[in-house]
């Protein structure tokens, strides 16, 4: 029986340690434009982005889903979901990567510039990145915020021929994470 309940505190311990080396976010804000100028605007907003930050090693993971991007009309939001992204099929975009030279300990409240490479999948394909993001810290809050582009041929995303000259490859996205 001591040998139970010291492997379970001991457990515990272990799990709060290495939970103190973790922020993390449900919350994160990631907006997404592909408009082309003259058209209607083509742009999303999910309030509900998952990321989680070893703050020991700068390795990062964000999550997701799909299904969580806002338009501004629902039809456009129905074409994105059926016809583009399948999110059906592909529920989640997931990014995986790490912060180059990252050390928790001497950031502040001023934004920094780092450097996170790392791999992007969404819609089935995956795309090796390197982005720009800026890092800040103010208390036990971390607050990430980046602005990239991405390519939707990288990731086989088809746009039909009727609105190819409407939709832009180039996609713009923007995060800002408060992870804590």
């Amino acid at each position: 029986m001591k040998f139970l309940i010291t492997l379970f505190l001991t457990t515990i311990a272990f799990n709060t340690i290495c939970a103190q080396d973790k922020v993390l976010t449900k919350t994160g804000t990631t907006t997404f434009e592909a408009s082309v100028p003259s058209f209607e605007e083509v742009k999303a907003t999910n309030k509900n982005s998952g990321c989680v930050l070893n703050t020991k090693t700068g390795e990062i993971v964000g999550l997701i889903l799909m299904k969580g991007f806002k338009f501004r009309l629902a039809l456009m939001e129905e074409h994105f979901n059926e016809n583009y992204m399948e999110s059906d099929k592909y529920p989640k975009g997931i990014f995986k990567g790490k912060i180059i030279n990252f050390n928790f300990d001497q950031l502040t409240n001023q934004k920094q510039d780092f450097t996170i490479n790392g791999t992007m999948e969404i819609h089935g394909k995956s795309k090796e990145i390197s982005i720009t993001a800026k890092i800040s810290k103010n208390g036990n809050i971390v607050q990430l915020t980046s602005d990239f582009n991405l390519n939707t041929d990288d990731f086989g995303i088809e746009l039909p021929i009727l609105i190819r000259s409407k939709v832009a490859k180039k996609v713009n996205v923007l995060i800002d994470y408060k992870l804590q």
